[in-house]
């Protein structure tokens, strides 16, 4: 007899699925015994930690990821991790077990009660399927569904007795994902930059999930256009020591308008018009300027504020645009300035922009660079440079507790490149346990943490905002993450001195390579708190916000 879980293997197969990342439990134990030799199972400590490691493998690879949890208090452990995996249009197949069938109605210990609504609404399908047979159809639609544009993560309840029971073969289906945005509106965006006189082009994460860096290099030299990142983008989609490009666009409306002023063509590649936090009003864009929005997101293009939206694939419109588009005859937009010198005094207190130049000049060649530095991100992006596609991945929802995990996914993805993990010590704790996992598959990883005793970016939003310095719980005292990092099996290291840095890091990379052994740089930097948005605090101050 052929059961629910032979065919469901035979599925996983077919999709290229044969990494299972999770941490099990009693409801998932009849699905994982007799584990197959050809797939791989990665352990981790807590489900947060699971997702989050799943959500970097899938970034990386571009293809699913499979996720098994623990019924309810699985997904509960992992809800914040998914909250993330949604905004960063992650494909995750998420499965959960879920008790027997035959003791459902009486709501036994470990029952999931409404396993189709704990995961709503950070998933794009929630199902628990009717009979045991429909299980390896249910994992299908799921895969296909988290692959379709806008990719994302669905979620499966299973009933633990389903593996077992009967099943006839599954005959898998192929699914094209790529949908053509409308050519028509393509045709007058192409008119409208041909009359242009300054364009713009803001790069989104987008840009990088569809592999369009270079299509995106050409039509900005095409268009002789500056271009920016988009606002808290967590990808990068354009190289950032390139001539054309300036720099990220601020995380609020003034201050962003006020970058796009003087352009009447902005085309917003891959990316939300805007991302926006805090509220600092303002116009959307500056009278006069023509915006334009390219996304694979129908709900993207429905809620956004302004300009005009095309929805369909990102590489394909913009081929479409490179290939209508002449040659610009304009004036060079003003190059980047390059990044300002730090400047450490002995016996004070090391900026963090000294560990970031540090970090820019340390690393391996084709790194990738996994950051959560929230307090320290505009220092970071002043200093690093990211210039190659899949170099850079950042929390997508704002939440803290991704890049720690996330790190040991985009490793486990590309071995052939080594990832540098940048992230405060705050948002270093929320999903330590991933240490271990790194730990346990010998993985070259440098954990670059900086350590500045609280929470550096509540604290800006409290000075921003007028707010009484006295917020309970915005201080982190005695944490000692090297001896964490110990005890998770990786080599722990603290730097509190601005002369060693350097010398540190590259020490770090080349051992960790060498070795196959993680490692955690503690960075003990300056805890002076940054100011939210320079240079706009007098609209605080009258009133604005």
């Amino acid at each position: 007899m052929t059961t629910v879980r032979e065919v469901t293997l035979d599925l996983l197969r077919s999709f290229g699925m044969t990494t299972i990342f999770g941490n099990p439990g009693s409801t998932e134990e009849t699905f994982l015994h007799a584990f197959p030799g050809d797939f791989r199972y990665v352990l981790a400590l807590q489900e947060a930690a699971v997702v989050g490691i799943a959500d970097g493998y899938a970034q990386a690879t571009g293809e699913a990821a499979f996720v098994n949890l623990h019924t309810a208090p699985g997904v509960g452990h992992a809800m914040g991790a998914l909250v993330t995996a949604w905004h960063a249009r992650t494909p995750l197949v998420v499965t959960a077990g879920q008790q027997v069938r035959a003791m459902m109605t009486l709501e036994p210990w470990l029952i999931n009660r409404d396993a189709v609504e704990l995961p709503k609404p950070y998933v794009k399908w929630s199902y628990e399927p009717p009979r045991a047979a429909d299980v390896p159809a249910a994992i299908e639609r799921a895969y296909h569904t988290a692959m379709q544009p806008p990719t994302g993560p669905v979620f499966v309840s299973i009933p633990m007795d389903d593996w077992s029971a009967p099943a006839t073969p599954h005959q898998v289906r192929t699914v094209s994902y790529r949908v053509a945005p409308d050519p028509a509106a393509l045709d007058q965006v192409v008119a409208r930059l041909r009359s242009a006189r300054r364009p713009l082009l803001v790069a989104g994460a987008g840009i990088d999930r569809r592999g369009a860096w270079e299509t995106a290099i050409a039509l900005a030299e095409r268009l002789q256009a500056p271009v920016w990142m988009a606002p808290a983008a967590e990808r990068g989609g354009f190289p950032q020591d390139h001539p054309l490009f300036q720099g990220m666009l601020p995380l609020a409306m003034a201050p962003l308008a006020e970058r796009l002023a003087g352009h009447d063509v902005v085309l917003v590649c891959g990316a939300p018009v805007f991302r926006y936090y805090p509220y600092l009003p303002g116009p959307i864009v500056p009278e006069g300027t023509t915006l334009f929005q390219f996304t694979d997101d129908p709900d993207e293009a429905a809620r956004a504020p302004a300009g005009t939206a095309i929805v369909g694939d990102i590489a394909l419109a913009l081929e479409q645009l490179l290939a209508g588009v002449p040659a610009a005859e304009r004036e060079v937009p003003t190059r980047r300035p390059p990044a300002a010198p730090p400047s450490p005094r002995p016996g004070e207190p090391m900026p963090p922009v000294v560990a970031m130049q540090a970090l820019a000049k340390g690393l391996p060649v084709n790194a990738v660079i996994v950051e959560e530095a929230a307090s320290n991100r505009a220092v970071f992006y002043d200093q690093v440079r990211i210039n190659q596609p899949g170099g850079y991945f950042a929390t997508a929802s704002g939440g803290l507790g991704f890049a720690v995990p996330a790190a040991v996914g985009v490793q486990l993805a590309r071995p052939d490149r080594q990832v540098a993990c940048v992230v405060g010590d705050g948002a270093a704790i929320f999903a330590l346990p991933a240490l271990w996992t790194a730990a346990q598959h010998h993985l070259p990883i440098v954990y670059l943490v900086l350590r500045n005793g609280h929470y550096g970016i509540l604290k800006s939003f409290a000075a921003f905002h007028g707010l009484s310095e006295q917020i309970p719980g915005l201080d982190l005292p005695g944490l000692d993450l090297v001896s964490l990092a110990h005890g998770f099996g990786c080599v722990g290291r603290r730097v509190d001195q601005a002369s060693e840095i350097e010398g540190a890091l590259r020490t770090a990379f080349s051992e960790a390579r060498r070795d196959g052994t993680p490692i955690l740089i503690e960075v003990v930097v300056d805890a002076t708190v940054p100011s939210l948005v320079p240079g706009h605090q007098a609209e605080l101050a009258a009133g604005r916000t």
